[in-house]
């Protein structure tokens, strides 16, 4: 199984989206964990959204598109509506 994800940095007040086929809490305690990188030394990420595929293509595909949107208004929008709707893949 692997996962696209969006997490969030309060502190930098930023999203970082990525994808991986590490079991999804190790994969953000590694984002969280002082390393060289955007999201190294800043320790406050939390997951606010998530997607599962069957295939690695999938869920990069996934990344891409929603790295393409450079829209944190519509980050924001797929975050709302997965909490409210409870929808797998909504589509802004």
């Amino acid at each position: 199984m692997f996962h696209l994800y969006i997490l969030y940095s309060e502190t930098l007040n930023k999203y970082y989206v990525g994808c991986t086929g590490d079991l999804l809490e190790e994969r953000i305690r590694k984002h969280n964990s002082n390393h060289k990188g955007f999201t190294g030394g800043i320790g406050d990420w939390k997951i606010k959204y998530f997607e599962e595929f069957f295939t690695k293509e999938e869920a990069l595909k996934r990344e891409k598109q929603i790295k393409n949107w450079k829209s944190r208004k519509l980050i924001e929008k797929l975050i709302s509506q997965s909490s409210s709707a409870g929808s797998e893949h909504p589509d802004p």
